[in-house]
Order: structure tokens, then sequence, then C-alpha cells
């Protein structure tokens, strides 16, 4: 399960400093005991956009035709507006959004959403933590703000996130993966032996965990600042191909066995 998505906003003028102080007292948002809103969204189509914007969300494949999401809101505002939840689903996009627009404000959200079985998934966040599930179809994710969670998959996946690690795990099995972060490390344990993978770091560890591949790994492993170690049997020309780079961070390519 995501790591809920909490957005503060203090913002004051000299003159104010001890009045936003005083809000102290509302207390934190807690979106756990929040109540949970429920709607379906007519969908037909094998490709779905899910934008959304300060939530976190989670999101999993469904023997299902339409899309569904839950989600579940909880904060307060000082002299302003919020937490003001939307969500529709226009041509094949799905936008969520949970604003808070005050002087102060304390906001948690968490979307969760069940896509048709067979759909292929891009998603679209800005500002909220990103898991996704169980996915034997391509899957994109692009966090501009947030980490990137990745379980028991098989399609092709590409994964990027500006600020906040890219974690792939539980079970996956994809043949293709990109996996990048900006700022962040990038972690992958794999359950069966790739076709290719990369995994690149701007300021962070690289850590590519891999099953026994027949033939062994190509593998290009490159650090500009940090050590760099490869434990899994490896072949030039391998049909298996690893890429593991990090310019600030150490770069490890090791059995998962």
């Amino acid at each position: 399960m995501a790591a809920r998505r909490r957005s503060r906003m203090f913002l004051a003028s000299s003159g104010a400093v001890a009045v936003v102080l005083g809000v102290g007292g509302c207390g934190s948002a807690d979106v756990d005991g929040a109540p949970v809103e429920r709607k379906s969204f007519a969908f037909s189509g094998d490709a779905l956009t899910v934008d959304s914007g300060d939530t976190d969300l989670e999101i999993v494949p469904a023997d299902i035709e339409e899309v569904r999401v839950s989600r579940q809101v909880d904060g307060w505002v000082f002299m302003g507006e919020g937490p003001d939840a939307t969500w529709r689903l226009e041509d094949g996009r799905l936008t969520l959004r949970v604003e808070c627009d005050a002087l102060a404000a304390d906001c948690d959200s968490l979307h969760r959403v069940q896509v048709p079985r067979g759909v292929a998934v891009t998603v679209e966040d800005d500002n909220g933590k990103v898991t996704a599930e169980g996915f034997a179809t391509p899957l994109k994710v692009r966090s501009d703000n947030g980490a990137v969670l990745v379980r028991g998959s098989s399609g092709a996946l590409d994964l990027t996130s500006d600020n906040g690690e890219v974690v792939v795990e539980g079970g996956t099995t994809s043949g293709q993966i990109v996996a990048r972060s900006d700022n962040g490390s990038v972690r992958l344990a794999l359950s069966a032996a790739p076709g290719r993978v990369e995994a690149v770091s701007n300021n962070g560890e690289v850590d590519i965990a891999l099953p026994d591949a027949p033939g062994a790994y190509d593998v290009d492993g490159r650090s500009d600042n940090g050590s760099v170690r490869i434990d899994v049997p490896t072949r030039e020309g391998s049909p298996h191909v690893v890429t593991a780079r990090s310019d600030n961070g150490e770069v490890v390519v090791r059995s998962a066995n």
C-alpha cells in the first residue's frame, strides 16, 4: 500500500506569522479514517492515461468493464479553500485532483483505481507516490515528485521519478524495463530473466537483483561517483542486456538466487 500523500502549506507575511502559528491546534490530516467515496466511469478502449495531482495513487487491473475509483480525502485550511477533490474521465484520460489553496493548510489524500484487465496504462503524476501492481500490459509512470513502486507485473515497464525512488519488486517478470530517477535510488528485484533493463539515477544508488539467465548477462555498469559491483555471470553479446548507471551513487548488479 502506498504511503499517504500529505500537502502542507504555510504562507505568511511578517504581520501574520503569529496568527498562522496559532492554527497548530487544528490537528493533522489523516486520510485513514476519512470517508470513502466511490465512482465508476464508462470506458472503452485499450489505453488509459491517469493524470493525478497532489494525491497518492494505487492502481491495479481487474476483471471489470468500467474504470472504478475510490478516494479518501482529509485536511484543513486556514484563510482559504479546500481540500477540494475532483475526478473525471474524458477521451481516455482520467483526471484526479485534490487542491488546498490557503494561507495555511494540511491536506492528505489517496486514490485507488481499478482499470479493465488488458488496458495499457500511462500515469502522469504531480506530487504523490504511485503504486501499481499486477499489470500484464505495458505500464508507463511519470512522477514529478514522489516514489514509484511496481509489484507483480509482467508487461513492459517505463518508470520515471524526478524526485523519488523507483522500485520494482514482488514477483515482477517483465522482459523490458526502463527505470530512471533524477533524485533517488533505483532498485529492481526481478523474478524472471529480462531481455533488456535500463536503470539510471542521477543522484542515488542503482541496485538490480537478477535470477539466473541462460547465457549470462551482458552488463554495462558505471558510476561517476561511487563503487560498481557486478555479481552475476556476464557474457558480451548475451540477449539479456543490463545497463546500470549512476552519476552519484553506488551501482550493484547481483544475483537474486
